[in-house]
């Protein structure tokens, strides 16, 4: 049975992948069924059909061969196989008596129209073909117009319409749903390729922050100690414990990115590693002890939502690490936090002068523009770093503005606007981020 199955099976493939050569077996057939059909004489109703019976004419014999030969093209021209079938139908009706079963062929040629056309298509050729056949059997046959073998070409012609018009729906329906799943398979193609580059975006953001910052105050104690080091050895200790400090909790704070990078299937892990302004006051000692004085006006600072809780930090870590960068030495930086209705504002001045090397590229020599890095400095705009775009992009993927610029009478002035009722479940996505901008 399983050869048998898998022959079958063989054959079939074979015969899909040649439609020609089944459209001719397919006529071939049809020949055979109707020159047997037209030695078998049905009798008058009361018994059973009596084969050889009766002889077919010749001229019977040439209409079914002429209309089994153009079954070969009906997948290519359907239209003109059903139009020639029906007629050498209709003229076997008109000439001959008793008529042979040449309609059988018209049968097959109106299914495959119905099969391959529209349903209004299929309804009008369908009636046509039926009633013309139909009325040829009644008025030109010897037998009554009510005889069953006139009703059955119109039932046998209905039929082929409704078996070719439920084809070609399932045909449709069966296309529909295969067109839906290969553009659902697309879309989940896209959707994953989208979140992955996301989320290289946010990692990068998130190690970007982490570093940046402390490597920044690392850079500046290590240069205070090596400066002190041979007058003032009690302050270069002193640099160097911040020198220590500073780097533990970069490796601190890397380790809980690395961290959260490896958990898998943990839906309580927290999806951001980084603090929010509940420890601002530890970030600001931090600078504090770099010798950047810092003034705080925090209000609130518990109440915001995580997300919105996190850019503001980031905000002010990145502006306050530009501030001691390029701010130039005697420069000073206020931070404030506030709430204005639905929404936070972060703002972070400074009165510096900047440095000389700085990039024209990261905003007036006056200020400390986000990430303003000179073209040594490897971390400004023009020099090729990220902290400006991630300060951006945090701010805009929340659905919040950005500012940043030089002060009237010097210095620079950062200024984040944060709606409290986040956007949080939008993706941050790149494109978004540079529609806000930073306005100089």
């Amino acid at each position: 049975m399983t050869t048998l199955s898998s022959g079958f099976a063989r054959a079939r493939r074979w015969l899909r992948n040649h439609p020609l050569a089944f459209d001719a077996t397919l006529a071939f057939c049809t020949l055979i069924a109707m020159i047997c059909s037209s030695f078998t004489d049905p009798g008058d109703g009361h018994g059973p059909p009596a084969f050889g019976a009766r002889t077919p004419e010749l001229f019977s014999v040439l209409l079914m061969t002429l209309t089994a030969a153009a079954l070969v093209l009906r997948r290519r021209r359907p239209m003109q196989v059903l139009a020639v079938t029906a007629a050498l139908a209709a003229v076997e009706y008109v000439l001959m008596d008793p008529p042979a079963p040449v309609v059988m062929s018209t049968v097959i040629a109106l299914y495959t129209v119905a099969s391959r056309t529209d349903r209004p298509t299929t309804w009008r050729v369908g009636l046509l073909t039926m009633g013309g056949l139909t009325a040829a059997a009644m008025v030109f046959g010897s037998t009554p117009w009510y005889s069953q073998e006139n009703f059955g070409v119109f039932a046998w012609t209905g039929l082929a319409s409704a078996a070719g018009d439920a084809v070609r729906s399932r045909r449709a329906f069966v296309d529909a749903i295969r067109e839906r799943a290969e553009r659902a398979e697309r879309t989940r193609e896209e959707e994953a390729r989208r979140r992955v580059a996301e989320e290289r975006l946010r990692i990068a953001r998130d190690l970007h922050d982490v570093v940046a910052h402390h490597i920044a105050l690392v850079n500046v104690q290590a240069g205070v100690a090596a400066h002190v080091m041979d007058k003032r050895p009690d302050q270069a200790k002193e640099a160097l414990a911040h020198v220590r400090d500073a780097s533990r909790s970069a490796l601190n704070e890397l380790r809980v990115t690395v961290g959260l990078l490896r958990q898998q299937g943990d839906p309580e892990a927290p999806t951001e590693p980084a603090p929010g302004l509940a420890v601002l006051g530890e970030l600001v000692t931090t600078f504090r002890n770099a010798g950047l004085p810092v003034e705080v006006a925090c209000a609130d600072r518990d109440r915001l939502p995580a997300a919105v809780d996190l850019a503001a930090y980031r905000v002010i870590q990145e502006a306050l690490t530009n501030v001691r960068k390029h701010a130039g030495a005697g420069a000073r930086a206020e931070v404030s936090v506030v709430r204005v209705g639905a929404t936070a504002e972060v703002t972070v001045l400074d009165n510096g002068r900047g440095s000389a090397g700085r990039s024209p590229g990261t905003g007036p020599a006056g200020g400390t523009g986000p990430d303003g890095g000179g073209p040594g400095d490897g971390d400004g705009q023009a020099g090729g770093g990220h902290g400006l775009v991630g300060m951006r992009e945090r701010v805009t993927a929340l659905g919040g503005a950005l500012t940043a610029g030089p002060r009237y009478g010097g210095g620079f002035r950062v200024h984040a606007i944060l709606p409290v009722e986040a956007r949080t479940g939008e993706p941050d996505r790149p494109g978004t981020a540079g529609g806000t901008g930073l306005r100089r």
